[in-house]
């Protein structure tokens, strides 16, 4: 064997499949632990190999499991267990389910016991024989002659198994890598769109994104490069799946930490996000360094931070807004670029803003997304208002709620009375069967009684 060309070649399949060289030799193990089995071993052996890259020798070792007596069924507990390896009709014409719970405890005790093979195991007995101090459970390696020359079947098995072992380490390293980086962005190319799915090439291998991911009334081109959002990765038996988004809202701020050192660097935090993909989006960022501007390190020198942003999201408008822990003014700003009066904190987490009337639809937005976003982002229910009516709608709220919660209470009225009447009609069933029944008697001693003076 040429070492040099056996180490470059083994170097080379590891750089390329992204996976290490010693998953590349231990795949070589096997794969020639399997060979030598084909041609010199026997049905039921556990051959292992080990391989010394450096000088290109291999041992082979037959690996068997040390069991004691009362780890394997007699011959007695054999025979009885022969109808339970039966045909599935003989088993079913002999017992239909007519185990008990102390037959069913019995078996769980005797699954933990294996059928002796000698190809597979060895009485501890022996094992101690070969290597001293061995106990029941463990694995004895008994050393077998080193073989050079294989069988065309033997080869092609080896290599079918060298294939499997590197795509399946293959496989493993891609899951490993991507579920560490599961909430990150990465960079893709657009390869091909099947249907609603568009696949992503990302590297090593592809990432999908569906349907419910995409953002309305944004198209993809094969060859288009974009940066997307690692929403999950799951392993299935084809391989690991990496689901992409570009709707998802922690897009945005992955975008920023990239675009603004501020924010990744810790010295800004984006409190909240509220988004409408493909549209318009609301951040509140917060200062959490003395002297460090929260929205102007966001927009960056003449916007370039944030137009950067903006044209990775294909235009969506973002708005920047500086958080605060008083309510009011938090609920204020998140109704910018409109000019908020006042706001008044209601019950059950609502909010009344009142807008001069020239800001009304400016405030409210365009279908009412301003005002959406804003609630969103603060997490209150937010009511726009003009000055003048603001009395008088809040006088009809406070009307609208009065009339709902009476509503509520005759509701619960009704339900009682109707269990109520219901109460006193069941009760009395069981005196009315009662009475119905010493009715029937005295009617029966009645009959009887005519029937003596008739007979007279």
């Amino acid at each position: 064997m040429d070492i040099k060309n056996f180490t470059s070649a083994i170097a080379q399949i590891a750089e390329e499949k992204g996976i290490p060289s010693e998953r590349v030799i231990e795949s070589i193990e096997t794969a020639i632990a399997a060979a030598y089995k084909k041609d010199y071993g026997k049905k039921g052996q556990l051959i292992k190999a080990k391989l010394n890259p450096e000088t290109g020798e291999a041992k082979f070792w037959q690996v068997k499991s040390v069991v004691s007596g009362d780890m394997i069924y007699s011959e007695e507990e054999l025979e009885k267990l022969k109808p339970a390896f039966a045909p599935a009709s003989a088993k079913a014409s002999a017992g239909k389910e007519a185990m008990a719970g102390k037959e069913k405890k019995k078996e769980a005790e005797e699954e933990k016991k294996v059928r002796f093979n000698p190809e597979k195991h060895i009485m501890v007995e022996e094992a101690k024989k070969i290597k001293k101090g061995i106990k029941p459970g463990e694995e004895l390696e008994i050393a077998l002659e080193t073989r050079e020359d294989y069988g065309r079947i033997a080869a092609q098995t080896a290599k079918q198994v060298i294939l499997q072992k590197i795509r399946e380490a293959e496989r493993e390293t891609i899951f490993e890598e991507y579920k560490s980086k599961e909430g990150e962005i990465v960079s893709g190319i657009v390869q091909r769109i099947e249907g609603r799915n568009v696949f992503i090439d990302i590297g090593k291998t592809l990432g999908i994104l569906p349907r419910e991911e995409q953002v309305f009334g944004e198209f993809y081109r094969p060859g288009q490069r974009l940066k997307f959002y690692i929403l999950k990765v799951e392993e299935t038996p084809r391989g690991p799946v990496i689901l992409l988004s570009r709707a998802y809202p922690k897009l945005i701020s992955k975008l920023f930490e990239l675009e603004v050192p501020e924010i990744s660097q810790g010295q800004v935090e984006i409190k909240s996000i509220a988004r409408e993909p493909g549209s318009r989006s609301k951040i509140a960022v917060e200062s959490k360094a003395e002297g460090v501007d929260p929205i102007g390190s966001a927009v960056g020198q003449k916007g370039t931070r944030v137009m950067a942003v903006i044209n990775e999201l294909g235009g969506e408008k973002v708005d920047i807004i500086e958080y605060s822990d008083n309510s009011e003014e938090f609920i204020s700003n998140a109704l910018s670029p409109a000019k908020v009066l006042e706001v008044k904190i209601m019950p059950r987490n609502k909010a009344l803003c009142l807008v001069p009337e020239d800001q009304l639809s400016l405030a409210i937005g365009k279908d009412g997304q301003n005002v959406r976003l804003a609630a969103k982002l603060t997490g209150w229910k937010i009511d726009v208002r003009a000055p003048g009516k603001e009395a008088e709608e809040v006088e009809e709220g406070e009307k609208v709620e009065k009339e709902k919660e009476e509503k509520k209470e005759a509701k619960k009225k009704e339900k009682k009375e109707k269990k109520e009447k219901k109460k006193p009609a069941s009760a009395p069933a069981s005196a009315k069967a009662s009475a119905g029944k010493e009715a029937s008697a005295s009617g029966q001693t009645k009959s009887a009684g005519k029937k003596e003076k008739a007979k007279k």
